[in-house]
């Protein structure tokens, strides 16, 4: 195809069209005629210059906090279609052309377009961190950044988004926008070697031409991509946002328009007109009605992925009247040319001046994402245009590779400097206190909290925030002896601790809210020659009711219902002595479809403790504990005001799990109910360190160390609501 309108795009991305290497097939091998060129119209594509405008317009919206486009993301969509077609272009011009596809040269085109602004940008947000992000998230930046140089990143955060125990201590990563980046890199290692397949195949049938070819190669991509997109959204969201095989279509997309664009400049102004209008609507719609409870990608990405198709596609028909009448204004050409380097940017300055600033008004986001325009042009016009305008670049191949693999190396090599400073860091702390004493420095006489003020300063913390941070759990053992079960899946796995042959056996029972209370149990079991069994599962509260995934998308979460419904089958049977439950969620879906709600939870909760008690088996609940806020990293920043990560005592009374927990287990006979709250928070305001010992290990769970020193406050507890326990101290 010669395309003197893809040429001029190509020569705007920096991506010339020389190439040489698989020779495409040739009429003339057989009939002695050079193979028919199509011909598309020779003006630049002013639309979709300006629809790489819109993309990361809505991006940088939604990432500044504006609620008004709750789906902004969908602007990565777009993208994806805009990349798939510019590249697909310039490739099946390129075979067209020359007769030719230079895998060397297309590689070496990617490499010098995209890698320098990248590492720019990964060594100044490397930089950044080190300067004002706390030292317990460099460890994890760094890995994140040096995976990005690599374009793998994308897969790193998928890992992440389904461990639910390293969702605990998330950090929000300042190139987590890379996880897109790296979804087209995958594609272009991809695509460029099936073109190279279907050159082959069309000379082997001695086809002329070889569109047919790649559009079967098209449809391997498209076909199982978009499928597994609908099932892998269904199944794990989180990780089914991140994964290129959940994405590979949406390029797929793009690089169709590119192999009809001939005939799609051909269409009927008045259909034209209409498609791309229409196309339009759908990516602005798609933004105002897609929200973070919708499921991602899956078959919703369709509206902004078609959408974009529909722009391009009818973009050369409808002329001046179509879209780019809006555009191909300036200002939108202007932040097209832009778009590549804004997205870098933007994202690392919003999350970087969060952990400077704490959370960002909306003001102050814009604020920052107006001024990512800066460093974009900068790097626009320093960076970006010099290597991609070169001559002497552009001309040789093996330089622009060698260019680009010297810039990789160098994100590389920012990464791992932040990776092996924070490890440094974490390895230079305290690993041990010998005076550590936690709940086990308070009284165990009920109604004695709160005791006075907060206290300050610790001259050790055990187990110290920074190690926390950088990977050093403080779980129970069900994580070590994998015991726990995750959130996906629905076998019920289980563990013993204790005496196996114990004369009372003591089932723990729920979500990771019960799971965290092990190490006291363990503690007492040792004493009272208890049989201590654990049933956990992530996200899972034990209960008969429809229990909903917590991905915000209301669906029933078909893997903790059936967890339930095998565990207490198991437990009926079993018959242990006492089963000891907790769990963080609310509420779970009603059956006559009015959504979620506490009625629902208290129903299937109290359906699941009677099955129990018919069997002879004593139910006694643990009242969960409320969310502290960012309590480990607020402890490493504030050592020497702990103060200012205390939180009101008044969340405990109003937190939504212990409400619906004492509307349960009210008026339900022989069902207990106790509640340690006073051993967490035993000062006028809840600290998050505690006679030398860290409370909360990330998120609302408390640290193992400091469940274990709580041992003769369970123990009272359980005393005082009938079960026969007894401790005594360490001496």
């Amino acid at each position: 195809m010669t395309s003197p309108e893809l040429t001029r795009v190509a020569a705007r991305e920096g991506l010339p069209l020389e190439g040489s290497g698989v020779p495409a097939p040739r009429a003339g091998a057989a009939s002695g005629h050079e193979p028919r060129r199509e011909s598309t119209p020779s003006r630049f594509r002013a639309d979709v210059a300006g629809l790489r405008a819109v993309a990361v317009g809505l991006v940088l919206l939604y990432h500044a906090g504006w609620s008004f486009l709750p789906g902004g993301f969908v602007g990565v969509d777009v993208f994806f279609v805009i990349s798939g077609f510019l590249i697909t272009g310039q490739i099946v011009n390129e075979i067209e052309r020359t007769g030719r596809l230079s895998l060397i040269g297309f590689y070496a085109r990617r490499a010098k377009r995209i890698l320098p602004a990248a590492t720019v940008v990964l060594a100044a947000t490397a930089a950044a961190v080190w300067l004002f992000v706390p030292r317990s998230d460099w460890q994890v930046i760094g890995g994140d950044i040096a995976a990005a140089a690599v374009y793998v990143v994308n897969w790193r955060f998928a890992d992440r988004a389904v461990d639910y125990l390293a969702a605990d201590n998330a950090v929000t990563s300042p190139v987590q926008h890379f996880w897109s980046l790296a979804v087209e890199e995958q594609f272009y290692l991809l695509w460029p070697l099936l073109i190279v397949l279907a050159i082959l195949a069309a000379r082997t049938l001695r086809r002329s031409n070889v569109r047919p070819v790649l559009w079967v190669g098209l449809a391997v991509l498209a076909v199982p991509s978009f499928v597994w997109s609908i099932l892998e959204t269904a199944n794990s969201p989180a990780r089914a946002f991140f994964v290129s095989t959940t994405r590979l279509w949406e390029l797929a997309v793009g690089a169709g328009i590119a192999l009809i664009a001939v005939r799609a400049a051909r269409m009927p102004r008045a259909a034209a007109l209409v498609l791309g209008w229409l196309g339009l609507a759908a990516i602005v719609a798609a933004a105002l009605l897609v929200t973070a409870k919708t499921a991602w990608p899956g078959y919703a990405a369709a509206l902004p992925t078609l959408g974009a198709a529909a722009v391009i596609a009818a973009g050369a028909a409808a002329g001046s009247r179509g879209p780019v009448l809006l555009l191909g204004t300036s200002p939108f050409r202007w932040v097209g040319d832009l778009s590549y380097s804004l997205y870098l940017w933007h994202w690392p300055m919003l999350v970087v001046a969060e952990a400077y600033w704490g959370n960002l008004s909306l003001t102050r986001g814009l604020l920052v994402a107006a001024a990512s325009v800066v460093p974009a042009w900068l790097t626009f016009r320093l960076v970006e245009n010099p290597l991609r305008y070169s001559r002497k670049i552009s001309t040789s191949p093996r330089l622009a590779l060698s260019l680009g693999g010297n810039f990789t190396l160098a994100g590389i090599c920012a990464g791992l400097a932040l990776l092996l400073i924070g490890a440094w860091a974490a390895a230079a702390t305290p690993t041990k206190n010998r005076y550590a004493p936690g709940a086990a420095l308070l009284s165990t006489t009920p109604g004695i909290a709160p005791i006075g003020p907060v206290p300050e300063q610790f001259d050790v913390i055990t187990p110290d925030p920074l190690r926390i941070r950088q990977g050093f759990l403080d779980v129970p053992d069900t994580k070590k002896d994998k015991c726990f079960q995750e959130v996906l899946g629905a076998e019920v796995l289980s563990c013993t601790y204790g005496n196996p042959n114990g004369a009372t056996t003591v089932a723990l029972v729920g979500d990771s809210k019960m799971d965290q209370w092990l190490p006291a149990f363990q503690v007492l079991a040792e004493q009272n020659d208890w049989k201590v069994v654990v049933n956990a599962k992530a996200g899972c509260a034990f209960t008969s009711a429809q229990v909903m995934k917590g991905d915000g998308s209301g669906l029933p979460n078909a893997d903790c219902i059936e967890w339930n419904r095998t565990l207490l089958d198991r437990l009926v049977q079993e018959r242990p002595d006492y089963v000891v439950t907790s769990q963080s969620a609310a509420t779970a879906l009603d059956a006559a479809g009015k959504g979620p709600t506490v009625d629902a939870m208290i129903a299937g909760v109290r359906s699941s403790w009677k099955k129990l008690q018919s069997a002879g088996v004593k139910i006694v609940v643990m009242a969960n504990n409320p969310y502290p806020g960012p309590a480990v990293p607020c402890a490493d920043k504030n050592r020497k005001r702990l103060s200012a990560c205390a939180f009101d005592r008044a969340r405990h009374d109003q937190d939504p799990s212990y409400q619906m927990q004492r509307k349960a287990v009210a008026g339900l006979p022989g069902v207990k109910m106790i509640d340690l709250f006073d051993a967490l928070c035993p000062t006028d305001r809840c600290p998050v360190v505690f006679g030398n010992v860290l409370i909360y290990r990330g998120g609302s769970h408390i640290g193992a160390a400091y469940v274990r020193t709580t041992a003769p406050h369970l123990a009272r507890a359980l005393s005082d609501v009938g079960v026969p326990t007894r401790f005594t101290p360490p001496s």
